[in-house]
Order: structure tokens, then C-alpha cells, then sequence
């Protein structure tokens, strides 16, 4: 049986050396499917989870919603699960401190905090309010007395609002503040990921989406990314195959395709594989 503090250990292993893929399940039994399919780790995806709730992207979640979908995430599983908590649900960096041992509390061995402002436009957080709320957030990951690893995240680039610049520039102030990885989501191409991995000590998350798809994990190992993300990519191509199986049988009245449809059987045998012997004590 895998308890949490072997998880909690195991995923801080992870962000030591090498290259790893983190999937991003959206609800317990996607979860047991990435597990079964032999994911190593886990992480929320905000994106994902919010579809569930029938809501759009960006700010739309509580806190205490995301806080019990990971929970389901992490009793879903004997992986570790990081968990993607948009801007840490508040402003105030002693909020979002509040919000690491909360997510600490459900049992997450880690979580990415944003410096992206949960309002018309998402505009960034000032430099200086974006940096004290990474360094409170680290403040509160180092009180757990146990592994957490704290991701922080300049999401400037991707959201149109900062350059890459200023990208490196802040995650160079979150890697001081204590973040114990670092992400700028999207980069135009593959030489500016290697510009940002070239840029910090600390170990550097990468998104497989946009330009960077092209990539593969050998090659994302060579430039030197530490963890690969996939966001809400995979749940996007469960949309993708809603929108067009529903198009398909509204317009043209036709069946065929629902010949892709995965066995009960293979789907079943993968949820009894993924779920594990876990220990949420």
C-alpha cells in the first residue's frame, strides 16, 4: 500500500534529475486511465475541471471546489498529484499561502501558483506583488515540514500581456523567493524554452501545446526541461471528439463514427489497473 508521505517523497524525486511527463486528469476515472496507462505523476488541470462544472477557464472554480476535485484526485490513485491552483485564489500573498497548506491538507505533494490576475483581461500581477506572493507561498511549503514542491508560474507570455523578458526576469525573482520550479507556459518556440531552461538553477516545467507539441520527450530532455505538462490538452481532445461526434449524428444523421468509441471492457480493466492500494491517511 502507497502511503502519502512515500508519494509526497516520490514526486519530490521526480524534480531531481531526468525528464518526466505530469498528465493532466480532469476527474477520478481519467485519473485512474493515466495511472493505468503509466503515468508516473499527476496533475490537475484547471481548464479540465472547470468543464466539468459546465464553466469557462480563468477564475471560475472556488478555492474549496478545486480543493475537494484534487482530493478526489489524489484518493483516485496511488500516484503523487500536484494541483493547478490558477492564481492561489486570492490576491494577498498571506491568502495565498493559506491556499498551499490547504492544498498541503488534501494531500497534494505539490502545486503551481500563477501571477495572473483573475479579472476581465487577466492582466499581471506588478512585479513586486507577484514576487511577495511566490516567496509567502514558498514560506508556507517550507512550514509543512515535508516535501511540497511549489511551481511558479509567469504566464505573461502566454496571456499577450508581458514578453519573454520580463517572463525570465520574474521567474529568476521566483526561483530567489523560494519557488522550487519554474514555468512560463507557451514560449514562442523551441530556442526561447531553451532560452528560459538557460535562464535559472532551479528545474523548469514545460507545456506540450502550441509550437512546442512538435517537440518529444527526448527532446525536451535535451534542452534541459525537467517536468512536461500537458494542461488541459487531453481534455480538449475529449471536447474535440464531442463536438464532432455530436456534428456527425446532428447534421448528417450518421452513427459511423461512434465506431471509435474505446471496449467497456478495456475502459473497466484500465480503471480496476489505475486505481491502485492507496493510503489517504
Amino acid at each position: 500500500m502507497t502511503t502519502l508521505a512515500e508519494r509526497h517523497r516520490r514526486f519530490h524525486a521526480l524534480h531531481q534529475s531526468g525528464c518526466f511527463v505530469i498528465p493532466n486528469p480532469w476527474d477520478m476515472g481519467s485519473a485512474r486511465m493515466m495511472a493505468a496507462s503509466g503515468a508516473v505523476a499527476l496533475a490537475t488541470t484547471s481548464a479540465g475541471f472547470a468543464f466539468t462544472l459546465g464553466r469557462p477557464d480563468m477564475g471560475r472554480v472556488t478555492r474549496d471546489e478545486s480543493l475537494k476535485h484534487a482530493e478526489d484526485i489524489v484518493r483516485a490513485t496511488a500516484l503523487p498529484v500536484s494541483g493547478d491552483f490558477e492564481n492561489g485564489f486570492a490576491d494577498a500573498p498571506d491568502d495565498v499561502a493559506e491556499t498551499i497548506r490547504l492544498a498541503a491538507e488534501v494531500g497534494l505533494s505539490g502545486c503551481s501558483i500563477e501571477d495572473t490576475q483573475m479579472v476581465d483581461g487577466n492582466p499581471a500581477y506588478g512585479f513586486d506583488l507577484a514576487v511577495e506572493r511566490i516567496r509567502a507561498a514558498a514560506d508556507a511549503a517550507r512550514s509543512l515540514g515535508r516535501p511540497f514542491i511549489l511551481c511558479a508560474r509567469a504566464d505573461g507570455v502566454m496571456n499577450g500581456v508581458y514578453d519573454l523578458d520580463e517572463a525570465i526576469r520574474r521567474i529568476q525573482a521566483f526561483e530567489k523567493a523560494g519557488a522550487d520550479l519554474v514555468y512560463v507556459p507557451v514560449p514562442p518556440g523551441e530556442a526561447e524554452l531553451r532560452r528560459v531552461v538557460q535562464s535559472v538553477a532551479k528545474p523548469v516545467n514545460a507545456l506540450a501545446a502550441g509550437p512546442l507539441r512538435q517537440l518529444t520527450v527526448p527532446q525536451f530532455a535535451a534542452i534541459g526541461v525537467r517536468r512536461i505538462s500537458l494542461g488541459s490538452m487531453i481534455a480538449r481532445v475529449t471536447h474535440a471528439a464531442i463536438a464532432e461526434q455530436m456534428e456527425a449524428i446532428v447534421k448528417d444523421g450518421s452513427f459511423a463514427r461512434l465506431s471509435a468509441a474505446a471496449s467497456g471492457d478495456r475502459i473497466n480493466q484500465m480503471l480496476a489497473a489505475g486505481a491502485g492500494e492507496t493510503d489517504h491517511e
